[in-house]
């Protein structure tokens, strides 16, 4: 059973920005306006796979070129300036194709519904018990401008995927407090779900929210009614501090977590 009084008090410690780092979140610090922060994250979060060292250093070229504007820069671009500009490009098995072909999906969002949030709320409802209905036909939009293709930048929840990265960027965008910077409006933060990846797997069946072996998107459904059951209008609310276990090299986290709480440290420095 979980141990709400244990999960504050990791909450408490470790949910402020001076944690963040390293994380690909960072970057988006860097957008006060939501309309490039919106932009600008769902590039973090699609390249959020990896080592997180290479992740920061992929987020960072991009953005670079992009510049200060990532929404401008779509807006006015065309197919052949994307290629071009990203030829060189290579993180993990994203290709600079693959990620011209994402960014052409980003920027005819934008030209269809003026802003990424648009394109999502145009899928959300809030009858809807979780985000996922609005995450599909989001997903749907963003690989229109290239067929629906497979696409290692763009998880389809369709296909059963955990969607971690997604997931990720939802919680960025939606939620608001200390460490997460939001800019997105209207979207019930009860309803997303938890970014889960294989180092969240191993914190959830310790937690005992779940006993499924597979990291995927019944196992990310499951974790988060698991949550629910201890901040019901919140469920990731404890996200970013439960994965600073597995990049922080803190000692005494067991004194921080208090007993009864099963988890311990995973080794430092990668995320998936």
């Amino acid at each position: 059973m979980i141990k709400k009084q244990a999960l504050e008090r990791l909450y408490a410690h470790y949910n402020h920005r001076r944690w963040v780092h390293p994380d690909p979140l960072e970057f988006l610090y860097h957008y006060p306006d939501p309309a490039e922060r919106e932009v600008a994250g769902l590039v973090a979060s699609g390249l959020a796979y990896g080592r997180v060292g290479q992740i920061l250093k992929s987020v960072s070229y991009v953005l670079d070129k992009m510049g200060p504007s990532p929404r401008m820069f779509l807006l006015e671009s065309r197919d052949g300036d994307l290629h071009r500009t990203f030829s060189g490009f290579k993180h993990r098995f994203t290709t600079g194709g693959e990620l011209a072909v994402f960014l052409t999906g980003i920027r005819g969002v934008l030209r269809s519904y003026g802003s990424l949030q648009e394109g999502f709320m145009a899928g959300y409802s809030p009858k809807d018990e979780t985000v996922l209905p609005a995450l599909e036909d989001f997903a749907a939009l963003l690989s229109a401008a290239f067929g629906g293709a497979r696409n290692s930048l763009l998880p389809r929840p369709a296909r059963g995927s955990a969607c971690k990265r997604l997931h990720l960027y939802l919680r960025w965008m939606v939620r608001k407090d200390g460490v997460d910077p939001g800019g997105w409006e209207g979207v019930d933060p009860s309803k997303l779900i938890i970014p889960l990846d294989t180092h969240m797997h191993r914190i959830c069946k310790g937690l005992g929210l779940t006993a499924r072996r597979c990291a995927d998107r019944k196992t990310a459904l499951e974790s988060t009614r698991g949550f629910r059951t201890v901040a019901p209008r919140d469920p990731v609310r404890y996200d970013f501090a439960l994965t600073r276990l597995g990049i922080r090299k803190d000692q005494g986290l067991e004194k921080i977590l208090g007993e009864g709480f099963p988890c311990r440290a995973a080794p430092g420095g990668a995320e998936t």
